[in-house]
């Protein structure tokens, strides 16, 4: 887990690297599980995503920080919508949204699947798959993905996993783009066919 203590306050934060917010720092709750991305990640991601964040319709599903969309609207993309359970995690995500004041980035108290369910056809262009790791989240999340029209014919997925976690392919209707391991995390990025 990547935190930089403030303190004494029990949260540490998490800075974002380039773009509009570029060094502005977001809260992290002292949560268990709660495991924002690095900083080399997020560059090394974002490196990758450069041809496409541009006007990108985003969703960071299991947002905990809310770092990879706040990171995506800071670099061009249109909107964002972070999608979190936790409610001690939301309230951080919602004074972030708060300190940036921005409309283009909308906080949803939701199970990330039972949000996506509800999205229209066409809805989103980039997706963000970072749940907490060894529960079988990513798996169930692409199946979901490979099975709805919610994302756009030609849109990504970033899926961040534990390094020791087997890779779970999504299936003919993807292209993997990119993979990287940084430590104990893989790093994937799939093209929708």
């Amino acid at each position: 887990m990547s935190k930089h203590k403030i303190r004494d306050t029990g949260q540490g934060s998490v800075r974002i690297i380039a773009g509009q917010w570029r060094g502005r720092r977001l809260l992290v709750p002292d949560l268990d599980g709660l495991r924002p991305s690095g900083d080399r990640s997020r560059e090394t991601l974002f490196n990758w995503l450069q041809p496409h964040v541009h006007q990108a319709r985003c969703a960071d599903l299991f947002a905990g920080t809310g770092v990879l969309g706040m990171e995506a609207v800071s670099r061009g993309a249109s909107s964002a919508v972070l999608v979190e359970n936790s409610h001690e995690a939301a309230k951080c995500i919602r004074g972030s949204i708060e300190t940036l004041g921005t409309s283009a980035v909308r906080l949803v108290e939701s199970e990330a699947l039972a949000w996506l369910e509800k999205q229209p056809e066409n809805s989103l262009d980039l997706v963000f798959i970072d749940p907490p790791f060894g529960k079988g989240l990513t798996e169930q999340t692409v199946h979901f993905l490979t099975q709805s029209d919610c994302l756009e014919v030609g849109g990504l997925v970033y899926l961040e996993s534990a390094r020791i976690e087997p890779v779970v392919p999504p299936g003919p209707r993807w292209e993997q783009l990119r993979e990287k391991v940084l430590g104990g995390v893989r790093m994937q990025l799939y093209k929708k066919l």
